[in-house]
């Protein structure tokens, strides 16, 4: 039978705590209770006919009434005569809700979060209110989360690093792995001119709040051993800072971009060239090398939708550069070596030349293989020592 059991009146609680409505009432949230549960209970015509059920189903709502009120309505029964059948269901308290879904320990607790938080940081508040259960799994390290915002409100834009933070208890890993829950209490109680709005997600944490940061850096390799940076033979590959990048303006014409850090190693000899290792999506590191709009910029991707939209990013910035070895003669020479790609971008890419695009549309709508993509890395190295020597001379 379809009638409301113990069982449903257990979730139906369960699903207020889930929302985090029961905790957020001892926060200065909504009150719920009392609260009336939905309640479906037998027909007449079942009455008749399954009278036992109804009278098991009786009580067993009635042995659990320790955590709800049961409101009776009298019957008479054409048959059975008078009786009396459970009308509505209520929670009349906080406190009975709770014990009922088995979370009394866990209300206590974040309780005494609410009343340390009024205590010392009451801006806060609001946040325990709109995120109560995530606060309840904070519990343990919430009053070093309170000691690192009342830093912070001290201390806006430090222009530290994380590791120079002098809280006692706190090192910078502990910072680094809540900085998810930090952006948002930072956010509640800094000044505006503290935080730097167009600075988001984890990355972009330190810059946010003012903290200083692990320098980006970009690695290349001169590929002209007459242009050597260092004297230690041929092996010239080297990482610097962003800001050192762009202040070297190397004295060569071409500069290969290359996404697979094996090609970057291997890639092969060529006169008053370098080539730099790519990070993906993202080019940021490249920006303030100036001088890279001076030389010849060749960008080297997964013949893939994903390649192609990549190297549309980074004409974003640098309009000049060309694709290397992404083209429909390169794809058809490997046929062999073909893979499939997991899964597809799909929006028009503006900046691909007219060749480009035709092989992108080709990939994106399925025409040559079903999610067709040949990975930089296989095309055979001869092929890409003739490439190279035909560009480079």
């Amino acid at each position: 039978m379809n009638w409301t059991r113990p069982d449903d009146l257990r979730q139906m609680v369960q699903r207020l705590w889930d929302r985090g409505a029961l905790l957020a009432s001892l926060a200065g949230g909504e009150s719920h209770f009392p609260r009336r549960l939905p309640l479906k209970g037998p027909t007449s015509a079942e009455i008749t006919e399954h009278f036992d059920a109804v009278r098991d189903w009786i009580a067993r709502l009635d042995r659990q009434a320790n955590h709800y009120r049961i409101v009776w309505r009298h019957i008479h029964h054409r048959v059975l005569g008078a009786n009396k059948l459970p009308s509505e269901i209520w929670i009349d308290t906080l406190d009975d809700a709770l014990a009922f879904v088995d979370r009394c320990r866990e209300a206590e607790r974040f309780a005494g979060l609410v009343a340390m938080t009024e205590e010392r940081i009451p801006d806060l508040t609001t946040w325990l209110l709109k995120r109560p259960l995530r606060a309840l799994s904070l519990a343990d390290d919430w009053p070093l989360l309170l000691d690192i915002v009342t830093w912070m409100r001290r201390h806006p834009r430090p222009n530290l690093y994380l590791r120079q933070v002098d809280i006692p208890g706190v090192h910078s890993k502990f910072i680094e792995g809540h900085r998810s829950a930090l952006t948002e209490l930072f956010d509640l109680v800094l000044p505006a001119e503290a935080v730097d709005r167009e600075a988001g997600g984890l990355s972009g944490f330190c810059r946010r709040y003012g903290f200083l940061d692990k320098p980006p850096r970009v690695r290349f390799r001169i590929l002209d051993d007459a242009l050597a940076v260092f004297p230690t033979g041929r092996d010239q590959d080297i990482a610097v800072t962003r800001d050192t990048f762009a202040g070297l303006d190397l004295p060569v014409d071409n500069v290969f971009v290359t996404e697979n850090e094996i090609n970057f190693l291997a890639f092969p000899r060529a006169l008053r060239s370098a080539v730099v290792f790519g990070s993906g999506y993202g080019f940021d590191m490249f920006v303030p090398a100036h001088w890279l709009r001076k030389r010849r910029l060749f960008y080297w991707g997964d013949i893939d939708t994903h390649g192609f939209a990549i190297l549309d990013q980074l004409r974003g910035l640098f309009p000049h550069v060309r694709s290397f070895l992404m083209d429909r003669g390169t794809l058809m020479a490997h046929k062999s070596l073909w893979g499939r790609e997991p899964s597809q971008e799909i929006r028009d890419l503006p900046r691909l030349d007219p060749e480009e695009k035709s092989l992108y549309n080709d990939f994106r709508d399925n025409r040559l293989s079903d999610q067709l993509r040949f990975e930089q890395e296989r095309v055979g190295f001869d092929w890409v020592r003739k490439s190279v020597a035909e560009l480079c001379g």
